[in-house]
């Protein structure tokens, strides 16, 4: 009976050992692949190029859907562009906004396309933009309705597709405002992305990739591309996987920046990491295998690369579960002399590795002492992460709204010059 009883228990032992193996090597490979663009990123440097004033004819297009609290400010700011004003157009895509804010928006000199769906996306705002306007535009920018652009924004992104001749392009997102602890960390996050996935990628000749907004494509290329995109959540995603596909290299221009309004509570900022999770998921399953099947017979290392980051942990619950793990396996091994499989040194070691990707790819002016204040909702942060694993069953069949607010207005001119970058 005594010997039964031992046999069974080496048995769960062996099988818990081999779960916990097979955790360790998917968090690892997560950890790793962080890391190796974070060093990348920190160390190089991306390519920039020089002036051009061959201006090519941009369509700016602002998706928004019930932003009456922002829309008026962003169309405003977006005139005020230091590029040739005959040589771009603002195009303001109103889903379900108030008559009042039509009728403003009619009265500024801005192309006006009115859309109104049963289920709203910005798949088919855009379509329906494309629809309307003639072509005559060389490229189509995307803004998110709250984006403020640099005055040299379209400037900078102009003179990268000129003389590189990429349909895709992304430029630098960074944050509008500051004003609390959770904007502060949903700033940083937004930092870490463009390090890792723009910075680290184009240093090491993989493509950008893109964010949602400040991005630019051919105007033709995309127009054809979005005829297929029926994302409800993360278009972006759609778009960015299609491309690479077409084995085309998206570029990222660094020192070209639209400010992007950040979360302020926890209640959106637990829907907008719902959305963003469950996308991931999707594409996962859309793309993970046809990406594998592309680098082996094509080899689109660019295409793969996207498809195996759907494959990856999110960032924030992978830095809390390799912490977790690394104080369990510390507090086992001293207090009871227990080792938790495959040792305290590989769990703590990779733990390491994870904190010091996040260093590395965190910019200097963030090392402060608002963030370390800011530091302190960590945990509810990686609470709310966990949380929302388990309300991920249709989100992305529904279009999860992020909303806006309207006290937050910057001079882009002025964040410029006053070094905010």
């Amino acid at each position: 009976m005594i010997s039964k009883s031992f046999h069974e228990i080496i048995q769960l032992m062996v099988l818990f050992n081999a779960f916990l193996g097979l955790i360790f090597i998917y968090v690892s490979i997560s950890v790793f692949y962080a890391f190796v663009f974070a060093f990348a990123g920190r160390l190089g440097k991306t390519k920039t190029t020089p002036y051009s004033t061959s201006y090519r004819k941009f369509a700016v297009f602002i998706p928004s859907y019930k932003e009456d609290e922002v829309i008026l400010n962003t169309a405003k700011e977006a005139l005020k562009q230091a590029y040739p004003a005959e040589y771009f157009d603002v195009v303001v895509i109103a889903d379900s906004l108030k008559p009042s804010s039509i009728e403003l928006l009619k009265a500024m000199p801005v192309k006006l396309v009115e859309v109104s769906f049963d289920l709203s996306t910005k798949a088919k705002s855009i379509n329906e933009a494309f629809n309307f306007l003639p072509e005559i535009y060389d490229y189509v920018l995307i803004l998110d309705a709250d984006n403020v652009m640099a005055p040299d924004f379209i400037d900078k992104l102009n003179s990268r597709l000129v003389y590189t001749g990429v349909k895709a392009i992304q430029g630098h997102r960074v944050a509008k405002n500051l004003n609390t602890k959770f904007a502060i960390l949903d700033a940083i996050s937004e930092e870490i992305n463009n390090h890792v996935y723009r910075k680290g990628h184009r240093v090491l000749g993989f493509s950008s990739g893109l964010i949602g907004s400040g991005m630019a494509f051919d105007y033709r290329y995309y127009k054809s591309l979005m005829k297929t995109n029926n994302a409800i959540g993360g278009f972006d995603k759609e778009s960015e996987l299609k491309i690479l596909r077409d084995r085309l290299k998206i570029e990222y221009v660094e020192d070209a920046y639209v400010y992007d309004e950040k979360v302020e509570n926890s209640e959106v900022f637990k829907n907008q990491r719902r959305r963003w999770i469950s996308a991931q998921l999707h594409y996962f399953r859309k793309y993970f295998l046809s990406g594998f099947y592309h680098l082996v017979t094509k080899g689109n290392y660019d295409f793969f690369d996207k498809a195996f980051q759907q494959f990856l942990l999110p960032r924030m619950l992978l830095l809390g579960f390799v912490s977790l793990m690394a104080f369990l396996s510390v507090f086992l091994k001293g207090a009871l002399d227990f080792d938790l499989f495959p040792g305290v040194y590989f769990w703590v070691g990779i733990a390491v590795l994870k904190c010091s990707s996040v260093f590395l790819s965190i910019p200097n002016k963030y090392y402060n002492k608002q963030t370390l204040n800011a530091a302190l909702e960590l945990p509810k942060v990686l609470i709310l992460m966990f949380l929302t694993l388990f309300k991920l069953k249709g989100a992305n069949k529904k279009f999860i709204h992020t909303p806006h607010s309207g006290n937050i207005i910057i001079n882009a001119e002025e964040e410029v010059e006053s070094g905010v970058k």
